[in-house]
């Protein structure tokens, strides 16, 4: 008897065992705690700072980008258009305090704005381009609507005719050039000599202020080797002092002490030497004819004793 064996179907008798079933673990893996919960910070308040830092960025990308664009510059430039189209435009300027300084070349700076519209009318920039003229020593500059710009001038006042090489300058009491002058134009002010003698001008102020009677008659002075002056006066005698300004102003309060009790001035002498403040040298006049000066001798009372005149 034979016996039918179906293909395909596994043969009776060899059952394949069955795997035992694989246990699923229902457990999750425990999640590592983040930064802030490791310092104590619950998940709530972190999600709540993550958030706000994340705001906080945002806000600064966004802040940077607008600045980035000059947005608010851009916005203020049409705005400032906006009201100078509205008639706010700049037609007038009014001039005071200028006597001096050109005018024209005040107005030429008054008009020279990127804009005419009052509102974006740069009064730093126009005071500062004032302020670069020699004879403008404050400027203020200021709006008045609808269309004027009013600016005010404060001149510098010359004290001195600064002469170096070859060339004669106006200067004021802080030995800022002001103008070129002509010899046929010459102003009635003394006349300072040398390399830089007119950033020195306030110390011969001062120094002149030690003897007021003398000032009268002081034609001009020498700045001598970038550190002490030559006095000249008109009566053609040259005075030199010493170096310092103490010393300085008690050379030549002696000297007009001198020539109160006894004048010296306009007698002969050439060149009174006083950088000794222990002796005062003299020189006469070697031109023809010229005649030596008698000399009184001191007065202990007003002259200090160890005052010495040599001719």
């Amino acid at each position: 008897m034979t016996t039918r064996i179906a293909r395909g179907a596994p043969a009776r008798g060899r059952q394949r065992p069955r795997s035992a079933p694989r246990s699923v673990g229902t457990r999750r893996p425990k999640k590592k705690p983040g930064l802030l919960e490791s310092l104590g910070v619950s998940p709530g308040w972190a999600r709540r700072i993550g958030n706000m830092v994340l705001a906080t960025i945002t806000c600064v990308v966004i802040v940077a980008a607008v600045l980035a664009f000059r947005l608010p510059q851009l916005a203020g430039l049409a705005l400032g258009e906006g009201v100078g189209g509205a008639g706010f435009t700049l037609r007038r300027v009014e001039i005071t305090g200028a006597q001096r300084v050109s005018r024209l070349a005040i107005y030429n700076v008054a008009f020279d704005q990127d804009s005419m519209a009052m509102p974006l009318v740069d009064l730093g920039a126009t005071r500062e381009r004032l302020l670069r003229f020699g004879w403008i020593r404050e400027a203020r500059v200021s709006r008045r609507l609808p269309d004027t710009l009013v600016i005010d001038v404060v001149e510098r006042q010359p004290v001195a005719i600064w002469q170096q090489a070859g060339q004669l300058t106006l200067i004021d009491g802080e030995g800022v050039a002001l103008e070129p002058v002509r010899v046929e134009a010459m102003p009635d002010l003394p006349l300072v000599i040398g390399p830089d003698a007119n950033r020195h001008i306030a110390g011969l102020t001062a120094l002149l202020q030690a003897a007021p009677r003398l000032r009268a008659q002081i034609a001009g002075a020498t700045w001598v080797g970038q550190r002490r002056w030559d006095i000249h006066f008109q009566s053609g005698e040259w005075l030199a002092l010493p170096e310092g300004g103490d010393e300085a102003r008690r050379a030549i309060g002696r000297f007009a002490l001198m020539d109160q009790q006894d004048p010296l001035l306009g007698r002969g002498f050439a060149r009174i030497d006083m950088r000794d403040p222990h002796r005062t040298y003299v020189r006469i006049s070697r031109e023809p004819g010229a005649i030596v000066p008698a000399v009184a001798p001191p007065d202990a009372g007003q002259i200090p004793q160890d005052l010495a005149r040599t001719i």
